[in-house]
């Protein structure tokens, strides 16, 4: 054993010497090969059975698709930023039952309740803990709310952190720092949400959420391109209930006026509702303004004045109409 350890140190030249022959056939002078499925070390010349007692790794239990591994799986969760000590502390659970699901007696729950009351002292040591706390729940919540993946959830608490870290909270509330980092989150992932969706989930108003999301992209030195209006088209035509033909005709719409520059300076919600309507109309799909508008949750004034300039820039579509 001293011998094999050595080698792979590289101490000495006469226990690597030692371990060549080692990896060679005693008989033949063949290569060995390891067989794992049997736990033997075989030569591959003669098939000399050079070792049968080689120690198996891998787990004792065998699993046959990737859910039964992970539920035979004893590793546990994997670290994650959405929690605020990465989830690699101790959860001690509220049921009152041991391991057979027997009830505890009287005694054993007072022990057990006292454990959950110090371990979650431990696991928010000082007020910044309890402030990360706070917030990635409010992120989760906010992000359960508006249908936002997992991605988006965990690019949102690094954000936050890096808030934190550079100590931009003074003066701020919690809500409204977790709602702008989750706002940025999901513009960077590619899914983005407007501002009054982003404020009907939040506990901070339009105005300070504006507000905070300006300076934690400032401050951070965040790099988000503007909101492709495209983007919000698959979403808004699934709540409306629409075909793949007029989601595709919405699509051409938003190309052509981005070719002719009709997006600058517009809001990227309100040339996804109007090019979703004009799109209805186009394929003979019953849809009308105000149902757009609640989906998108803008004004039905919006909507009329955008979906007449991009059918204005589709000239083709705008005499099919």
């Amino acid at each position: 054993m001293s011998e094999i350890t050595t080698r792979y140190t590289g101490e000495t030249e006469s226990t690597e010497e030692t371990s060549e022959t080692e990896r060679t056939c005693p008989e033949c002078g063949g290569e060995l090969h390891f067989d794992a499925e049997h736990g033997e070390t075989v030569c591959s010349q003669c098939g000399l059975v050079v070792d049968d007692q080689n120690i198996d790794r891998g787990p004792e239990w065998r699993a046959f698709d990737s859910a039964e591994r992970d539920e035979k799986s004893r590793v546990g969760a994997p670290t994650t930023k959405m929690m605020h000590d990465q989830g690699l502390s101790t959860n001690i659970g509220w049921q009152d039952k041991d391991a057979y699901g027997r009830s505890l007696s009287s005694r054993q729950r007072k022990k057990m309740q006292r454990l959950r009351t110090w371990n979650e002292r431990f696991r928010t040591r000082d007020s910044k803990e309890r402030n990360l706390k706070q917030a990635l729940g409010e992120i989760d919540r906010m992000a359960s709310a508006l249908g936002l993946p997992k991605n988006v959830r965990e690019t949102a608490s690094v954000i936050y952190r890096r808030a934190l870290n550079e100590d931009l909270l003074p003066g701020r509330s919690i809500e409204g720092v977790a709602t702008a980092a989750l706002y940025a989150a999901a513009r960077q992932a590619g899914t983005p949400r407007s501002l009054d969706e982003m404020a009907m989930v939040s506990r901070v108003d339009k105005m300070e959420l504006t507000r905070t999301y300006r300076y934690i992209i400032r401050e951070l030195k965040l790099e988000i391109k503007p909101a492709d209006p495209e983007k919000f088209v698959p979403r808004f035509a699934s709540e409306l209930g629409l075909s793949d033909e007029a989601e595709r005709r919405a699509r051409q719409l938003l190309e052509n006026a981005r070719e002719t520059g009709i997006h600058s300076g517009k809001s990227p919600v309100g040339l996804a509702a109007a090019a979703i309507y004009a799109a209805a109309l186009l394929t003979n799909e019953k849809v009308t303004q105000n149902e757009v508008s609640e989906v998108a949750n803008i004004s039905e004034v919006t909507i009329r004045n955008r979906y007449k300039e991009l059918l204005d820039a589709d000239t083709t579509d705008a005499r099919a109409l």
